[in-house]
């Protein structure tokens, strides 16, 4: 393993150097020989190369372990947050070096030596802390400056073709739907799509699944998604960040669209109301498909097909070509037979919209 060798390097590079710079004057203190050449450097540098080195057997595997630790949570974290944490440390690090320039000065050694370590420390850290706990605030506090000079640009006249539409994060919901492929490809949804890690990784378990249903689903929506990738004109990003200190990917959603800046995309009823409580854009694609059905006034006549009796009596059910239901009065005698029917009341409700009709033979016959 690479790693493993520089660990070793590292290891006989700091030996050698503590055996070539020490060695020699504790042979000389401890002054247990008269040969100079025990005492020379370049003899305590291969002693000290060569005890670190062994040494390194007893740590290195601990020490790899510990990289590779840090090198998955970096790995893991998003952007924003390794900028806005970096940012933190960097002025931190500049305020302590400025604290530090007078300090150097006074003559006492823990003043002029221990201190300033000491705050180079403490400041950054507490830099880093500051600009990665802070991260929404200050990327909020960004982006509202960019809303202010694109509102003063188009209130000028000047750069309007230059703002860009929100990114759309669709959620696992909305995914498996399907439907969004058709609305992507029709060019009504404007600006990136953004596919999150953890979406992917909610999907790809379902798809794993060992209930059939749930393994259909999941498949579809990669299907669904390999659609949009490589099929349609749109621009496609997977946001490789996670927030784990979140559990519910419901919730790492609203907290991608809010560091972002973006627009969550879904079909899911709650998902849709805590988005609202917090603020965030949504865009519901039942919301959209109840919008675009056909509008149907009291007093149309429409040629309908019952299919099945209602839960009244003699009541019977048809539907249109959209899905929309029809509760025909009467029409239980009309079972499986394509009648004119007369509407008399549409009723709009959060499952879409039911429209109640009676036989136009009946409205006849009165």
């Amino acid at each position: 393993m690479v790693l493993k060798k520089i660990v070793h390097l590292f290891f006989v590079i700091t030996g050698g150097t503590i055996g070539y710079l020490y060695i020699p004057d504790i042979v000389k203190l401890l002054d247990f020989t008269d040969s100079n050449w025990v005492a020379s450097p370049y003899l305590g540098l291969v002693v000290g190369a060569i005890i670190l080195f062994l040494f390194s057997y007893l740590v290195a595997d601990y020490i790899v372990g510990f990289l590779k630790w840090c090198e998955d949570a970096l790995i893991k974290a998003p952007v924003g947050d390794l900028f806005f944490g970096s940012l933190g440390l960097i002025v931190g690090l500049v305020i302590a070096f400025l604290i530090n320039i007078p300090l150097t000065d006074i003559k006492i050694d823990l003043v002029s030596q221990v201190l300033p370590l000491f705050l180079t420390i403490l400041l950054g850290y507490f830099g880093f802390q500051v600009g990665f706990r802070r991260r929404d605030e200050l990327t909020n506090l960004l982006n509202f400056n960019r809303k202010e000079r694109d509102k003063k640009r188009v209130f000028e006249g000047e750069g309007t073709d230059q703002i860009q539409p929100k990114a759309k994060i669709l959620d696992t919901s909305v995914i498996i739907d399907g439907r969004i492929a058709d609305i992507c490809q029709t060019s009504f949804l404007e600006g990136t799509i953004v596919i999150p890690q953890f979406v992917l990784g909610e999907l790809q378990h379902i798809a794993d699944s060992s209930d059939a249903l749930k393994r259909n689903r999941g498949r579809r929506g990669l299907d669904v998604l390999n659609r949009i990738q490589k099929e349609l004109p749109v621009k496609v990003e997977i946001y490789e960040g996670d927030f784990e200190e979140i559990q519910e990917v419901d919730s790492k959603l609203i907290k991608l669209a809010k560091v972002i800046n973006g627009i969550v995309v879904t079909n899911d009823f709650n998902l849709n109301k805590v988005c609202d409580l917090q603020g965030v854009h949504v865009l519901n694609i039942n919301d959209l498909a109840n919008a675009v059905k056909p509008v149907v006034l009291p007093g149309e006549e429409l040629m309908v097909q019952v299919i099945k009796d209602g839960k009244e009596q003699n009541q019977g059910i048809a539907y249109l070509d959209d899905g929309t239901m029809i509760v025909v009065e009467e029409g239980r005698d009309y079972i499986g037979k394509t009648i004119e029917v007369l509407i008399t009341s549409v009723l709009q409700t959060s499952a879409g919209r039911m429209i109640f009709a009676k036989p136009k033979l009946l409205e006849k016959a009165l």
